[in-house]
C-alpha cells in the first residue's frame, strides 16, 4: 500500500512537471506567432502603400487628386512609423524636381528596409 502511494505521488509530480513544460512551450510559441503577425502586418502595409503609390503616382498621367493623396497619406499612416511618415512629408513638400527625385529614392529605400523577413 505504501509503495502504491509513492508511485501515485511520483506520477502526479511528473504530470505536473510535464504540464508546466508544455505550458512554457505554448507561451514561447505564442510569442513567436505574435512577432510573426506583427511582421506580416508591417509587410502588408508597406506593400499596400507601395502598390497604391505606383498605381496613383507613377502610372498616373495627370496630377494626383485630393482623394488619391488622402488615400496615400492614410496608407502611410497605417505603417505607424514616424521616420517613414517624415520621409513622406519631405517628398510631398518638395519644391524642385531634383528634391522630389531625391526624396522619392529616400522614401522607397526606407520602405524596402521596413519589409521584414
Amino acid at each position: 500500500m505504501n509503495r502504491l502511494k509513492i508511485l501515485i505521488i511520483i506520477l502526479f509530480i511528473s504530470l505536473v512537471i510535464s504540464n508546466m513544460f508544455f505550458a512554457c512551450m505554448y507561451l514561447m510559441n505564442l510569442q513567436r506567432v505574435e512577432v510573426l503577425e506583427n511582421k506580416q502586418e508591417i509587410n502588408s502595409n508597406v506593400l499596400t502603400f507601395t502598390q497604391l503609390f505606383v498605381d496613383k503616382v507613377l502610372k498616373g498621367n495627370k496630377e494626383v487628386s485630393f482623394e488619391d493623396r488622402l488615400q496615400l497619406e492614410n496608407s502611410i499612416r497605417a505603417l505607424k512609423d514616424k521616420e517613414t511618415f517624415d520621409c513622406w512629408e519631405r517628398f510631398t513638400n518638395a519644391k524642385s524636381q531634383d528634391e522630389v527625385q531625391n526624396n522619392f529614392y529616400e522614401l522607397f529605400s526606407l520602405l524596402l528596409k521596413k519589409i521584414e523577413k
